[in-house]
């Protein structure tokens, strides 16, 4: 199986004015047209913040880019919430996540399943309204348990928004992740999930959860520079998204793509730390 898996689009709405130093929708659009070449996608996951402003015309937007995209390729598109989201917008424009999801959580969360291939694909909604952080919460969880307590043909791909892992050396990483990863451990061990998908921190990382591996894909919008100073942080320009191969021998396999844009590495901000200290304690 392969799977395009895209992350933080952080589109606007078309009168909104673009981000300091980016246009979101010119970053996307500028990714996919570097994606044209891709071949046997099986799906395309968004693994949410979506919509920069919740609105109504971003997911439009995003649905009609990435939907003729997928169209184009011969693959269905999949969307998960992130922080920056709204729920009722989404669920206007995106539905469920899925295009014809064969089971949904009962609950307020946006979480579905569906199967490619003989591979199943669970989406989670680890929204917390007005939190950078995440969580999953107890009901959405034993509702994947009951999810996975019947195993797949080829085993289950697991896709949400924040990170149940993270690099030490990043103080926003540590605090503004999955708040619940240790309980997701609990649900997922011994299970048939193959591996984790998840977005959020704008860079590429990968580690295990529970002996699964986790891939975190960087941005689309813009990319974390992990090279500044300790407890500073800085945003560049540069869109990005992975390849995920499944099975096979040496599967689960990840590949970064980062679009030519003649721009790259621009800063987009830059936070020393105090301002880091900040943004920390008030989000955190």
């Amino acid at each position: 199986m392969r799977i395009l898996h895209l992350s933080d689009t952080h589109v606007e709405r078309g009168d909104a004015p673009a981000r300091p130093g980016v246009d979101a929708t010119g970053s996307l659009r500028l990714m996919l047209a570097e994606l044209r070449h891709q071949r046997d996608v099986d799906a395309i996951v968004v693994t949410g913040d979506v919509a920069d402003d919740g609105s109504v015309e971003a997911y439009t937007t995003v649905r009609e880019l990435v939907g003729d995209f997928g169209r184009a390729l011969g693959a269905p598109v999949f969307y998960t919430t992130g922080n920056h989201d709204e729920r009722a917008a989404f669920t206007k424009v995106l539905g469920s996540g899925h295009p014809e999801a064969e089971a949904e959580f009962p609950g307020a969360e946006l979480a579905a399943v569906s199967t490619v291939g003989g591979r199943r694909l669970v989406t989670l909604d680890s929204l917390v309204p007005g939190k950078v952080w995440g969580r999953l919460g107890d009901a959405q969880l034993d509702w994947l348990k009951g999810v996975l307590s019947t195993p797949a043909e080829h085993g289950t791909v697991l896709a949400f928004h924040h990170p149940p892992i993270s690099l030490d050396i990043s103080s926003t990483q540590q605090v503004f992740g999955l708040r619940d990863a240790d309980a997701l451990a609990a649900a997922i061990r011994g299970s048939d999930v193959r591996v984790v998908l998840t977005g959020h921190f704008h860079a590429q990382l990968c580690g295990f959860l529970a002996s699964v591996p986790v891939w975190v894909t960087p941005g689309v919008v813009n990319r974390i520079d992990l090279t500044t100073a300790p407890g500073t942080e800085r945003a560049v320009r540069g869109a990005s998204a992975s390849l995920v191969e499944l099975g096979g021998a040496t599967g689960p396999l990840f590949h970064t793509f980062h679009a030519r844009d003649p721009r790259a590495h621009e800063t987009v901000y830059e936070l020393d730390e105090e301002r880091t200290r900040q943004v920390v304690e008030r989000h955190g």
